[in-house]
């Protein structure tokens, strides 16, 4: 199992630059301890209040990985403070993501605020994309009483089924992952629309057009 470990100083002083080290010598002692693989190691220096940072922007992308499946911490607060944190425990958590730190010496356990917090923004979240979802039959209904036919959208059903590749609407899965949509959410969209995918295959999909874009 990969695991990535993430350290983080508020501040350029050199007595917390050798907090740094100390962070990362200790976490990747957890890491042999739980026996994960060591997929990346983040450092930075920068407050916990700014979203804008480039070390948790790589985290956040790494834990799209999935054979990503646990982030190392000293502690919650080296995600972040205030709001930014229990935003950017909500981002790894959604991902089925798990949370290991030494201060807990294991798994995080989360405080009952933030546990609190998280279940709010999660029940949140989840009514925003039934909302979504009942917009899609809506408009699915509405084109399907026009004459539109769903299975068109799918080239040569029944020929050669499950060799061939999977034609999906890659720039649709880009909006709906820019949305917050997890791989699961986009799949179940989109096989609303009659696409039979899968949720590795929406991942691969997005990595796909991801790396056309930087090309």
């Amino acid at each position: 199992m990969k695991a990535v470990i993430y350290c983080r100083v508020s501040t350029n002083k050199e007595t917390q630059e050798t907090s740094l080290e100390r962070q990362e010598e200790e976490l990747i002692q957890l890491a042999k301890r739980y026996q994960f693989e060591i997929d990346s190691i983040i450092k930075e220096q920068a407050s916990g209040y700014d979203f804008d940072r480039d070390g948790i922007l790589q985290l956040l992308e790494r834990i799209k990985d999935e054979e990503v499946q646990a982030v190392l911490i000293q502690d919650e607060t080296r995600l972040g403070r205030g709001n930014a944190k229990v935003a950017i425990l909500h981002c790894i958590l959604k991902e089925g993501i798990k949370l290991y730190c030494i201060a807990h010496n294991g798994e995080l356990q989360l405080s009952d605020s933030d546990s609190m917090v998280l279940k709010i923004v999660s029940m949140v979240e989840e009514y925003q994309r039934k909302l979504h979802n009942v917009k899609i039959k809506r408009g699915m209904k509405r084109a399907i009483e026009k004459g539109y036919k769903p299975q068109k959208n799918l080239k040569n059903l029944g020929v050669n089924s499950g060799r061939e590749k999977i034609e999906v609407p890659v720039e649709e899965i880009y909006k709906l992952r820019a949305n917050g949509l997890t791989f699961a959410e986009i799949a179940s969209t989109l096989r609303g629309f009659g696409y039979n995918i899968s949720k590795a295959t929406v991942h691969r999909r997005y990595q796909e057009y991801l790396d056309s874009q930087e090309e």
